[in-house]
C-alpha cells in the first residue's frame, strides 16, 4: 500500500509482502506492433487538479494549475491481456510477478490453494500476497484468462509497462497527458463525463457496490475487472479512464510537485521512489475512497504488481 493511502482501493507495494528477492534477467524486447485503436488528443490548456474538494490528504492534487500540451495518440482502452498476450508469444518476457513469483489479489478474487497465500498486510488485509499470481493466473494459480481476452491485463508492474512499451515502439503517458485525456474536453469537471456521480441514471464506470471488503453486490455488474470496452467512452473517445483499473504513468511521484510544476508539458519530478498511477479502480467507492476521478493521484514502487492495476500507453 502506499504510504499515504490506507483505503480500499489503493494498490499494495511488493514491499508489504516482505523481504524482496533479486529479480532474474528477462529477454530483450525487440520493437512490435501495438494493435489497439487510437484516440488523437488535440492541442490544448486545462486546468490540472482538484476541483470538487474530493482530495485525499497527502496525494498532492493541489494546487490547481494550467497546463498546456501538445497533441498527442493514446490507446482508446487499456492494454488487454489479449494485447500484452501478442507482446509475451513475440519476446518471452517475463514480468516481474512471474520472477518474483508471486503478486497481490483482492480476497475475494483468490483462486489459489491456502498454502499459496504467503502474506496478509496487516493495515489492508483484504490484500493477500499469493504465489502463482501473474497477469495468466489473476486469482492465483488456480486461476485463468479464460473469457478475459478483451479485460484489461493487470499484476503488471511500472518495469513491465515499460517493456511493453519498448517492444511497442510507445511511451507511457505523462501524469498531466493522462488527466488531460481523462477530461475528454470538460474542464473542471470531477468525472469523465462531468460532476454527476457514477450511479446517476445508471451506471457510469466499474467500482465497488456495498460492503467494503466483505460484500460486492455486484450493482454494476462486475466483482473485479471489466472489458475495456464496457459503459461509455468520454468526449475523447477513452474508455474507462477512471474505474475498471488503476494506470501507471511516466511520472515519479511527489506530493509537492504541483506547486513547481512548469506550466507547459510537465513530466514530474526527476526522481523519486515511487511512480504515479491514476484512474482508481474496481475497489473504489465514495463512501471510504473517492480516488476513481479525474484529478485523483496514488503511487507505488515500480517493481509492484497488484490485481487492480494495469496501463495505456502513448504514441512516441
Amino acid at each position: 500500500m502506499d504510504p499515504e493511502c490506507s483505503c480500499g482501493c489503493g494498490t499494495p507495494s511488493r514491499a508489504a509482502f516482505g523481504s524482496i528477492p533479486r529479480r532474474p534477467e528477462t529477454p530483450a524486447a525487440a520493437a512490435g506492433p501495438h494493435a489497439i485503436a487510437q484516440a488523437l488528443i488535440p492541442a490544448g490548456t486545462f486546468v490540472m487538479g482538484d476541483s470538487s474538494g474530493d482530495r485525499n490528504h497527502g496525494d498532492g492534487e493541489t494546487p490547481q494549475h494550467p497546463v498546456t500540451l501538445e497533441a498527442f495518440s493514446i490507446d482508446a482502452t487499456s492494454v488487454t491481456n489479449d494485447d500484452f498476450a501478442r507482446f509475451v508469444a513475440a519476446t518471452g518476457y517475463r514480468t516481474e510477478a512471474e520472477s518474483f513469483g508471486y503478486s497481490a489479489v483482492f480476497h475475494l478474487a483468490l483462486a489459489a490453494d491456502d498454502e499459496d497465500v504467503i502474506g496478509q498486510p496487516p493495515g489492508t488485509p483484504w490484500w493477500l500476497g499469493v504465489k502463482g499470481a501473474d497477469w495468466q493466473h489473476p486469482g492465483g494459480a488456480l486461476s485463468d484468462l479464460t473469457g478475459l481476452g478483451d479485460h484489461p491485463v493487470v499484476h503488471i508492474s511500472w518495469n513491465d509497462a515499460q517493456a511493453y512499451c519498448a517492444w511497442a515502439g510507445r511511451r507511457l503517458p505523462t501524469e498531466a497527458e493522462w488527466e488531460y485525456a481523462a477530461r475528454g474536453g470538460l474542464d473542471r469537471k470531477k468525472y469523465p463525463w462531468g460532476d454527476e456521480e457514477v450511479d446517476a441514471g445508471g451506471w457510469r464506470t466499474n467500482i465497488w457496490q456495498g460492503e467494503f471488503p466483505r460484500r460486492n453486490t455486484l450493482d454494476d455488474g462486475w466483482l473485479t475487472t471489466a472489458p475495456v470496452r464496457t459503459f461509455a467512452p468520454n468526449g475523447f473517445g477513452l474508455w474507462q479512464m477512471v474505474g475498471n483499473v488503476w494506470e501507471w504513468t511516466a511520472d515519479w511521484f511527489s506530493a509537492d510537485y504541483y506547486r513547481q510544476s512548469p506550466d507547459t508539458a510537465p513530466t514530474g519530478p526527476a526522481d523519486g521512489q515511487t511512480r504515479v498511477l491514476r484512474g482508481g479502480s474496481y475497489l473504489c467507492h465514495i463512501s471510504y475512497c473517492n480516488r476513481y476521478r479525474n484529478s485523483a493521484r496514488s503511487q507505488n514502487t515500480p517493481d509492484s504488481s497488484m490485481g487492480n492495476a494495469g496501463f495505456r500507453t502513448v504514441a512516441l
